[in-house]
């Protein structure tokens, strides 16, 4: 079976890490038909075009999209990623971002489910008295039971799946109207679930069990903020960024879902062939893992912690991959 994928290679190391993911898709024996976008920053700086509508509606005729990074430091901070990263998620409803965390020499393997279109990323605030000595500026969190509950449900059944432990993370006890429609509604669907152990973390005692026993966990879900959070502190303890891969799904299949790699454009070595393309890699294994192909998706992912392809360089780690499939 063919796959149409939309590939957004974007900027800086992004292209470069897009070229191994795709080599490796290809030696796994999958095929797949692409379809190239080019976003990002440096696009933007050239005729200030970040995603059109256009774009989006092809984009629903996909089966999934595959980006690398996206930013340039020319352009100002958060215009990328309001009117492109967010703008995907909120247009394409991809309510879910799921990271895997992976260390078997130190025992970690763990997923965090955050969701992803609501929170403090959804735009509610503004300012009063901009400029002035007395400017007031609000940033709101928004959170629906709908949204919440979507979230949570995906997370129950994704442990289902795993060693049936979920744990929620929140602030309960100082963010008390968000907190508590997160709780309450993390309790009443647990209830559906009774094979599944269920713990609560406030997002601070998370970050410390992040560092000192991550083992502990097994399936987390979260909010939008503390899920950004976590999942960036999740890859520095699980072999680092260059390893930390990401799906931003709709788990309802009535949109392509997107996968990415969690690290930046990294300009600074761009075109020198020594960005790790592991994390691409891997976030293509989540792509074709979602899309049916479980088995090539394996594959991959086992390759991408055999010993043989610790090597340096962005090709030859590549190759040393796509080696092990062929």
């Amino acid at each position: 079976m063919t796959h149409r994928i939309g590939i957004i290679g974007g900027d800086g190391i992004g292209p470069e890490v897009i070229t191994e993911g795709l080599k490796v898709i290809a030696a796994a024996g999958v095929v797949v038909d692409t379809v190239e976008y080019d976003l990002g920053g440096a696009r933007y700086m050239r005729d200030g075009m970040v995603l059109s509508d256009e774009i989006l509606e092809e984009w629903r005729g996909l089966d999934a999209l595959y980006l690398g990074a996206v930013g340039t430091p020319e352009v100002p901070p958060g215009l990328i990623e309001r009117g492109l990263l967010l703008k995907m998620r909120f247009e394409l409803d991809l309510y879910v971002n799921l990271r895997p965390f992976v260390l078997p020499a130190d025992g970690i393997d763990f997923r965090v489910v955050r969701e992803n279109t609501e929170g403090t990323y959804a735009g509610e605030g503004g300012f009063l008295r901009h400029g002035t000595p007395h400017e007031i500026a609000t940033q709101g969190s928004v959170n629906t039971r709908h949204g919440v509950e979507r979230a949570i449900r995906f997370a129950f059944s994704l442990a289902m799946t795993r060693r049936r432990h979920l744990t929620l993370v929140h602030k309960t006890n100082v963010l008390t109207f968000a907190g508590d429609l997160w709780e309450r509604t993390f309790n009443e669907v647990a209830e559906e679930y009774p094979e599944v152990e269920t713990a609560y973390n406030h997002v601070d005692a998370a970050c410390i069990y992040f560092v000192q026993s991550p083992q502990q966990y097994d399936v987390i879900v979260t909010d939008n903020l503390f899920g950004d959070i976590l999942t960036d502190l999740g890859g520095a303890v699980s072999g680092g960024i260059g390893l930390a891969s990401s799906a931003n799904l709709n788990p309802d299949r009535t949109t392509p879902s997107m996968f990415e790699p969690v690290h930046g454009s990294a300009p600074d070595i761009a075109g020198k062939g020594v960005a790790n393309p592991k994390a691409a890699i891997l976030s293509g294994a989540m792509m074709l893992d979602f899309l049916g192909e479980t088995d090539a998706a394996a594959r991959v992912e086992a390759a991408c912690v055999d010993p043989s392809t610790d090597v340096e360089g962005t090709v030859a780690i590549g190759d040393a991959i796509a080696g092990l499939l062929a």
